[in-house]
């Protein structure tokens, strides 16, 4: 396996009876309002999702429903179930409970389920927006609690404490392991329900490996599949499909809310996210949706533009205009045309995914890196911002898949974004990262690490000098990504 393909695994749950607060310290932890927020108990009734990065520690935070185990409705029964799910799912587990409340039959139920779970958990008390508040929440003590934390979500307050207990809970992480050449490629197969997953992949291994329905929502879990190609080996993985919210019934949405879960650790898991998408349906934005939870864990993109046989020449061209519209936020990710009733599309698409996982996977020397890095900043320095020109020292690549380079600068917070954007952009067309998030991470300078800097020329021995770029090595026009 790669370096970074367990990193990002761990799922934080939160849980608590209605209104206790959850979705505000949901939105607060995230760093963003995603999840609804209302006076009125019980306005959550799906998990939301959130990515949350502390302490150089990232995250998946579920935000379930209020939990009210007495309750004979239908829908909160199916809150409780999907509560049941997240807790078994995740790594940790913040209970929330009120401040200035006391305790009730349903935290006590709520605790004695967390117990039996057997999974670390955080209890906080939330609503703390006072020291008279926070002084009445001892009460909750009564529940049989070691540690309770004090929190507000509305004001920020506790949240340091929060934050630094989250991360003491977390699983250790993995040691950064190199990828061996020889390692099978792993690839998700993501995509919205009946876009043909499990098609491609019988298709791809030559049998019916996994059950094809004409019916969406056939597959439920993640289900592996290994084949050797060419020479290489691969894992395919199929996922459930993710549907829009809206089209998930009362029935379907408990194992809807965790198949999504576990469709986001089949991509945290894996090389090359290969997203299939319905060329005689278009992309929707719940294609975009499922893009953008790959690129967010930086995986590696193929789009697959599936069922491409009931196109003709001039709908095809249309759909893969379209694609690339609603897509175009990772335009370099390449698009293969493939159908997997008829086989077409089926050595180029493993080409590409080989081609890909490579570049996910790949090294450039220290040496290779500043002569480019040379060339870059001859033909477009930095521009001046705040009176000043940062300077860019050197440039090393620190871990792979996805590859993450290390520019040594000065002030670099005074680099504006579309400078960036711009290395970035160069580092991905000079050195062939084709479907691959290239992450440029820009540190101060210190001593220690200007000792250890490659030799450069310096800017004014360059300016005494008529400069010719390496040919190898010539900066290309900016990207319009």
């Amino acid at each position: 396996m790669t370096d970074a393909s367990h990193r990002h695994g761990a799922i934080v749950a939160l849980v608590g009876r209605p209104n206790v607060g959850k979705s505000t310290i949901f939105n607060r932890l995230v760093g963003r309002k995603t999840a609804i927020v209302h006076d009125e108990p019980g306005v959550t009734r799906d998990r939301h999702y959130g990515d949350v990065v502390s302490r150089d520690r990232r995250y998946t935070l579920i935000d379930t429903g209020g939990f009210d185990p007495e309750s004979a409705d239908p829908m909160k029964q199916g809150i409780k179930r999907q509560i049941d799910l997240a807790i078994s799912e995740a790594d940790v587990v913040i209970c929330v409970l009120e401040a200035a409340s006391t305790a009730v039959p349903a935290d006590h139920a709520e605790i004695a389920l967390l117990r039996r779970a057997d999974k670390p958990v955080i209890f906080i008390a939330n609503k703390a927006d006072s020291l008279r508040l926070e002084n009445e929440a001892t009460d909750l003590y009564r529940l049989g609690i070691d540690h309770l934390i004090a929190v507000s979500a509305l004001h920020g307050h506790g949240f340091n404490e929060l934050t630094a207990a989250i991360h003491k809970a977390l699983p250790p992480k993995p040691a950064v392991v190199e990828a061996k050449p020889d390692d099978a490629i792993r690839i998700a197969v993501i995509g919205k329900p009946n876009a043909g997953k499990s098609s491609l992949i019988n298709r791809l291994v030559g049998e019916e490996r996994v059950l094809v329905d004409s019916r969406p929502g056939t597959t439920r879990d993640p289900i592996d599949t290994e084949l050797e190609r060419d020479g290489r080996r691969y894992v395919l993985v199929d996922t459930a499909g993710i549907r829009r919210k809206a089209k998930v019934t009362k029935e379907d949405d408990v194992v809807e809310a965790v198949s999504v879960i576990h469709a986001i650790r089949a991509m945290e898991h894996c090389d090359v996210v290969l997203l299939m998408c319905d060329a005689a349906e278009g992309v929707a934005e719940q294609d975009a949706k499922i893009l953008g939870l790959a690129v967010d864990r930086g995986r590696a993109v193929v789009i697959a533009l599936n069922k491409t046989d009931l196109l003709d020449k001039n709908q095809l061209k249309k759909a893969e205009v379209d694609a690339r519209d609603k897509l175009a936020f990772a335009p370099w990710a390449p698009l293969v045309h493939v159908s997997a009733t008829t086989g077409r599309g089926m050595d180029t698409l493993f080409k590409t995914v080989s081609k890909v996982a490579d570049s996910f996977r790949g090294r450039v020397g220290t040496g290779e890196l500043n002569r480019f890095f040379e060339a870059v900043l001859a033909t477009h320095p930095p521009p001046t911002m705040g009176g000043r020109a940062p300077r860019l020292y050197f440039i090393t690549q620190a871990e792979t898949a996805p590859p993450l380079f290390v520019v040594i600068a000065s002030a670099p917070e005074k680099l504006h974004f579309s400078y960036r954007r711009y290395v970035a952009n160069q580092l991905r067309d000079t050195f062939g990262f084709e479907g691959v998030p290239v992450r440029v991470k820009y540190k101060e300078r210190r001593r220690r690490e200007l000792e250890n800097a490659p030799a450069r020329v310096s800017t004014k021995e360059r300016a005494r000098k008529p400069h010719h770029s390496p040919t190898k090595y010539a900066a290309r026009p900016e990207s319009k990504e």
